[in-house]
């Protein structure tokens, strides 16, 4: 069975509607923060701190190549994961991609609701929050939207998974 790839912004719903369609179609689910997270023994926070963003994208290219075709997997990529190293190209070539385009008001909703302190690039408390956002989804759109399958709004993993089906 092929990956599916779920790929939008942070806060967009990747991991929560991963879990539940990881769970529907009995995959396996994987997030790749979680993996450079165990992998490097440190916090995105404190790999951005310490090392950097561009550390950091490499360490996401490198986790994103072991998962390899066919591994029944529903990965949540980290919102900047398509954007470097070609990643969008690996991701399309190797399962299904899907786009979980969530408005930026949403996205400033879930994010100050839920102020992780592990989003180094989403203060919550910025009062420019808004603006940075759109600015980041605007600049990461034409990536995004090489997706297979693009999801606009908020969404069920049922509408997700009649969307994907025929695709896998």
């Amino acid at each position: 069975m092929k990956n599916i790839f779920l790929i939008g912004m942070p806060s967009s719903g990747k991991s929560t509607l991963g879990k539940r369609i990881a769970d529907a179609l009995h995959y396996r689910f994987i997030d790749t923060d979680k993996l450079i997270v165990r992998e490097e023994g440190r916090t995105v926070a404190e790999i951005f701190a310490e090392s950097g963003e561009a550390y950091f994208r490499e360490a996401e290219r490198r986790v994103l190549r072991t998962i390899k075709p066919g591994g029944s997997f529903v990965v949540s990529t980290g919102g900047g994961m398509p954007c470097f190293h070609e990643n969008m190209d690996y991701i399309n070539a190797t399962g299904v991609s899907v786009f979980l385009d969530v408005p930026v008001d949403i996205l400033v909703k879930r994010i100050t609701a839920h102020a992780q302190e592990d989003r180094p690039l989403n203060n919550a408390a910025d009062p420019q929050l808004a603006a940075v956002l759109r600015g980041r989804h605007e600049h990461r759109y034409p990536i995004y939207s090489q997706a297979h399958v693009t999801i606009s709004g908020e969404t069920t993993e049922d509408e997700i998974l009649r969307r994907i089906g025929k695709l896998l």
